[in-house]
């Protein structure tokens, strides 16, 4: 521990970022990752708690994108039948 209380062991170093950043920067790659990441016992808190929250947030984005797609899809068919 340093003198502030921290556990620097379970700190995520500069490059470890620079990898990670790296590596979801990559289709298919970032997705694996990511799983890997948010649900391994040896993942870093810090770092299995952010790699939970891109998860959530794709999720999220997926879910909008997916009823905006209907949206756009019913309108194009109303449209279409008038």
């Amino acid at each position: 521990m340093d003198h502030h209380g921290f556990d620097n062991s379970s700190t995520v170093r500069l490059g470890e970022w620079m990898l990670t950043l790296f590596l979801t920067a990559i289709p298919v790659v970032n997705i694996i990752a990511l799983l890997v990441w948010a649900f391994s016992n040896s993942t870093k808190p810090s770092k299995q708690n952010w790699a939970r929250a891109i998860l959530i947030w794709m999720v999220i984005a997926m879910v909008i994108g997916f009823g905006m797609g209907v949206l756009g899809l019913g309108g194009a068919m109303m449209m279409g039948n008038t």
